[in-house]
């Protein structure tokens, strides 16, 4: 998630106004754990079910960890380098023109390298190979920030309203979804010029609806009276891989994209529970009526869904899977679980929202690539209920059942995965510290959930995985199914949970923070995005720490047992203004991708006078958002 987007506005602020309980409310009414718990919230101590961190400083890291820091360049541990893969403005289909940052366009940029690239997948070539120096990066293109563009235009509505059409049609082009093919010689990455997989999406590329909510008539449109196809991606932040072979990506922030009075509509209750209307960071709807909600207003249920791609096939649409659900989708993690069924896990990265968890219908097929295409459009959406015990439910979000009925607004399974939030508000769901990436270790099968935090979670409202009122630091939850590594049930209705780590500087107790014994730099606040190492080591990169701990973002490793478990090691430092998303991994654990998303996004810093000008560092260049390839100088594995 962009960090600009977790300032002070009023739609980034708590829309859930359910009554659900709080997990502290659940322990209190049961009297569980003999009144220890209803004690150490009173105290304001944290809750931490199941274990405690073990006493040890052994990690399976092998690289020498580094300071954090507040720098206008990037830093790596020792023995490693990091290389520039492609930046905003490059060049990816054939005829690309070479960035100008005095003539952007909407035809030069809807051919180059998107704005603040978050989330990346990388795609081993050919198909079904482990290759490591030869592949596809898929990356998202979440937002704009204007102000590190377009001189003399900041996030404010009066000078927003400045904007051109031309602005805004560049704007337009600049999100989306890039694919490049990229190869590694001599110890170095490049991207492939002129292949015939690099290709570019953005806001007025078709994508097929499908699932469940496909053709429904709140779908449904002036442009696309069918309800079959919707132009564009909006906000796409954490996405996954499937295992046959497709990337997907979470669209996120959504509604800062669409003004005009949500109020006055037939969808009034639908948007005022998503945040949309009356939008401050975009002025699109003063060109294009479907951003007005009150002259289009089903558009905004056209977003906020998981998209797919196929980055092996150039012709291929990318597909809107209504089946997973629509919310501020962080993330969507799939994994087959021991019975063959494909589980899908996502967040809703607001303050007060839920875990949500799909199981298809139908099984993977390892061997039939064509026949997994359509699992992603039959199955069951859940969301997560923590329990006081540490267990959590998952309880279907599925029409009929329960309270999900005509009587309370719930006409068809398309209403129910329109109204996502809504429905999982009468199911009870727990209300968490802002749900991010979630990702499952290769290795024993849990599942991590970043919760960046909460600084608004008063002290009534604590509980066991959200222990901390006015959180600004984050807490990582894990999630056990049962069984273990592939023999793991990621379709079961009860898990087990217990609070992994809590971020914050342990040298403030405070700040009430948890990691293995022994954590010197590698202190964290505001975890957001994840990847797993061949080893199973956790990979955690951040947003927010120049808020938490005045530093810039960084990426931690640790391990997530044995000794080390819960030691994390400071191994990158991004640029000031920026925050790392997307880590990827190739197959043999040699390079390391990251996400350098918004370097200079600063109070005050602008494009024309930026707090940085990473990664060119030329003035008559703007800080450009990047991919980076962090490998280790004698060609062995990151981290070891």
């Amino acid at each position: 998630m962009s960090r600009h987007l977790d300032t002070d506005h009023a739609d980034d602020r708590s829309s859930n106004q359910s009554a659900n309980p709080h997990l502290a409310d659940v322990m209190s009414r049961r009297s569980l754990l003999k009144g220890m718990v209803a004690t150490a919230i009173a105290a304001g101590a944290p809750v931490f079910p199941i274990k405690d961190a073990l006493a040890s400083t052994t990690s399976t890291l092998g690289f020498t960890e580094i300071p954090h820091h507040m720098a206008e360049n990037h830093a790596v541990a020792p023995g490693y380098g990091v290389q520039v893969v492609i930046r905003w403005g490059d060049k990816v289909e054939a005829d690309a023109p070479a960035f100008d940052p005095n003539n952007i366009t909407a035809e030069s940029q809807a051919k180059q390298f998107g704005f603040n690239n978050d989330f990346l997948a990388y795609m081993p070539l050919p198909l079904g190979s482990s290759s490591s120096d030869h592949g596809l990066i898929f990356s998202n293109h979440e937002n704009v920030h204007h102000q590190l563009v377009w001189p003399g235009i900041v996030e404010d509505k009066v000078k927003l309203e400045r904007q051109t059409k031309q602005q805004i049609d560049a704007e337009m082009a600049m999100h989306g979804l890039s694919v490049i093919e990229v190869k590694k010689g001599g110890g170095r990455w490049s991207v492939v010029d002129g292949s015939r997989y690099n290709r570019r999406i953005h806001t007025n590329t078709g994508f097929r609806i499908a699932g469940p909510a496909a053709g429904h008539a709140r779908m449904k449109t002036s442009a696309d009276p069918a309800g079959l196809l919707a132009y564009g991606t909006l906000h796409n932040c954490a996405g996954g891989v499937t295992p046959w072979g497709t990337c997907l990506s979470g669209e996120e922030n959504y509604q800062n994209y669409f003004g005009g009075d949500s109020q006055k509509t037939a969808e009034a209750k639908n948007h005022k529970r998503n945040q949309v209307g009356g939008a401050i960071r975009n002025v699109w709807y003063k060109f294009y009526d479907r951003f007005n909600v009150e002259k289009e207003p089903n558009e905004p249920n056209r977003f906020g869904w998981v998209v797919e791609l196929d980055p092996y096939d150039p012709s291929a649409q990318p597909i809107k899977r209504t089946a997973l659900g629509r919310i501020k989708h962080e993330g969507a993690y799939t994994v087959v679980s021991r019975d063959g069924r494909v589980v899908v896990y996502t967040g809703d990265d607001a303050y007060d929202e839920y875990v949500y968890r799909y199981v298809s219908d139908g099984r993977f097929n390892p061997n039939d690539r064509a026949a997994n295409r359509e699992l992603l459009d039959k199955g069951t959406l859940s969301v997560a209920k923590f329990e006081a015990d540490g267990t959590m439910r998952w309880l279907p979000l599925v029409h009929g059942q329960g309270k999900l009925t005509a009587e309370n607004g719930f006409r068809d399974q398309g209403d129910v995965l329109i109204d996502t939030r809504l429905a999982a508000d009468l199911l009870g769901a727990t209300k968490m510290d802002r749900p991010e990436d979630i990702d499952v270790s290769p290795i024993t099968g849990r599942v991590y959930v970043a919760l960046t935090k909460h600084p608004n979670r008063k002290p009534e409202n604590v509980d066991g995985p959200n222990p901390r009122a006015g959180n600004q630091w984050g807490q990582v939850v894990e999630m056990i199914p049962p069984g273990e590594g592939k023999d793991a049930d990621h379709a079961a209705d009860v898990f087990k949970w217990e609070v992994f780590l809590a971020g914050g500087d342990p040298k403030k107790p405070e700040q009430k923070a948890k990691y293995g014994a022994g954590v010197e730099h590698g202190y964290f606040a505001c975890p957001d995005n994840f990847a797993f190492d061949p080893k199973g080591r956790l990979w955690i990169v951040t947003d927010g720490q120049d808020d938490a701990f005045g530093v810039c973002d960084s990426a931690y490793a640790c391990d997530t047992t044995g000794p080390g478990r819960g030691v994390t090691k400071l191994f990158f430092n991004s640029p000031r203004g920026s925050e790392i998303c997307g880590p990827a991994f190739t197959p043999d654990g040699r390079t390391l991708f990251l996400a350098i998303q918004h370097p200079a996004e600063e109070k005050g810093s602008t494009v024309d006078k930026p707090s940085t000008r990473w990664p060119d560092f030329q003035a008559n260049m703007p800080p450009r958002p990047a991919i980076v390839a962090v490998t280790k100088n004698d060609g062995g594995e990151i981290g070891s």
